[in-house]
């Protein structure tokens, strides 16, 4: 992950605060929006690490103390990248990760949480968003199938909610009913496999870097591009499963094979496709590198083809990784480096391979994750533990990252979306 241990917390609601009246339109995560012509606002929502809200709903969580508020939300210049607070909307159960449906009128966070109604679970939550200004509106809150839900994706058939829990070393399926709101799981799974080692086979020389081998942690879940297989990590087991979904039941089945497997200990925590869906690269969280895979979309198949370092030659001690992107043109990829704090830029040659090619420096503690607006002319990066946003211009021609001197405050950052309303 890593974040620190979770603790018993009281009690909390979801309570919206009033928002901006003159707020924007939001693409996914993982998948870009491209903006088209037209004046409505552009909007960048902010999923943080919040404490329990007190004295409200009689919902236990257990979490660590966030010095966030929910979700922020933001205007965002297109012509200089400038976030400009609008509104928050008030959660003290740790909306980490938040993801989009394609219409842009749902949003879905998850909560990192692992109580909930006496259970030993985490929460996902559906949101209305208001496509003329961008204001949220709780629908409902459920079960994610495990404690400590750290990852969302929507299904492409747009009726299913996909969630890894990392507590629980769990995926999960949860139907989207017609009204955006949640139903219950139709399927949870774990992953089989034995823990790996807590050292990383590659980690940097003097790495102490250990986060999650202890339980099995699932980390990410996202289809591929066709939306035929859906891929999921486990940091603790060192593997990539694949699966597939039963559309009409809601149901997984492991592909053949199952899964891949990552080097011990090096522990697999994000993954991100190349733009022609021939080429997979997976980041690993404690052996901080990244291996390239060959994707076979028929049979929904990795083949390993190169490992390399996301950090700079000569590194030496702890560092955690945290996201990975490919930029929309292809041509390049960024990984982000925790407590080396930087984000690492690598050129794609025509055959999918990496070189390493600069890094920048975040201006800020812990980059959690990073994301592109939806132009690609601008990379935001959350710098969790700085409690800041930072915007940097990238330069399309060379890849390279250039600070704007902007920053924006906002309490543990962990994840960054946009959405469009000119679309």
């Amino acid at each position: 992950m890593p974040s620190s241990p979770l603790t018993r917390r009281s009690l909390l609601k979801v309570t919206p605060a009033l928002l901006g009246s003159s707020l924007a339109w939001a693409a996914g995560w993982r998948q870009p929006s491209v903006i088209a012509a037209g004046d409505g606002p552009l909007m960048a929502y902010v999923g943080t690490f919040s404490s329990p809200l007190q004295d409200v709903l009689p919902t236990q969580v257990d979490l660590p103390e966030g010095n966030g508020r929910g979700i922020h939300l933001f205007e965002v210049s297109r012509e200089t990248g400038e976030l400009t607070e609008r509104g928050v909307f008030e959660m003290g159960t740790s909306p980490s990760c938040l993801a989009l449906n394609d219409k842009g009128d749902r949003m879905y966070s998850a909560n990192e949480t692992d109580k909930f109604e006496g259970s030993d679970e985490g929460t996902v939550s559906a949101f209305a968003v208001n496509r003329t200004d961008g204001k949220l509106t709780l629908l409902n809150t459920v079960s994610s199938g495990g404690a400590g839900p750290t990852y969302v994706s929507v299904h492409p058939s747009g009726r299913y909610l996909l969630v890894a829990n990392y507590f629980g070393g769990s995926v999960a399926v949860i139907p989207i009913l017609a009204d955006g709101k949640l139903g219950e799981a139709t399927e949870v799974k774990k992953a089989p496999g034995k823990v790996g080692p807590t050292r990383a086979k590659n980690a940097p020389l003097g790495s102490f870097a250990i986060s999650g081998h202890d339980i099995p942690h699932a980390h990410m879940i996202e289809t591929d591009p066709t939306g035929r297989w859906i891929f999921s990590t486990d940091l603790a087991l060192d593997k990539i499963s694949i699966w597939k979904l039963d559309e009409k039941k809601g149901t997984l089945s492991a592909n053949q094979p199952a899964s891949v497997s990552l080097p011990p200990g090096d522990g697999p925590r994000h993954f991100y496709f190349h733009p022609n869906g021939k080429w997979f690269y997976s980041l690993q969280e404690e052996g901080s590198n990244v291996v390239v895979f060959d994707y076979d979309a028929e049979k929904g198949s990795l083949t390993a083809r190169q490992t390399i370092s996301s950090l700079p030659k000569g590194y030496a001690g702890t560092n955690f990784t945290s996201e990975i992107m490919v930029s929309q043109d292809g041509k390049f990829l960024y990984a982000g480096n925790r407590l080396h704090d930087g984000i690492a830029v690598f050129e794609i040659a025509e055959d999918g391979s990496l070189s390493f090619l600069a890094e920048e420096w975040t201006r800020g503690d812990y980059p959690r994750s990073f994301n592109f607006d939806p132009t690609g002319n601008f990379l935001y990066s959350c710098n969790q533990r700085a409690d800041n946003i930072t915007t940097f211009r990238v330069d399309k021609k060379s890849g390279k990252l250039d600070f704007t001197d902007q920053y924006t405050a906002v309490g543990n950052p962990s994840i960054i979306v946009f959405l469009d309303l000119a679309l």
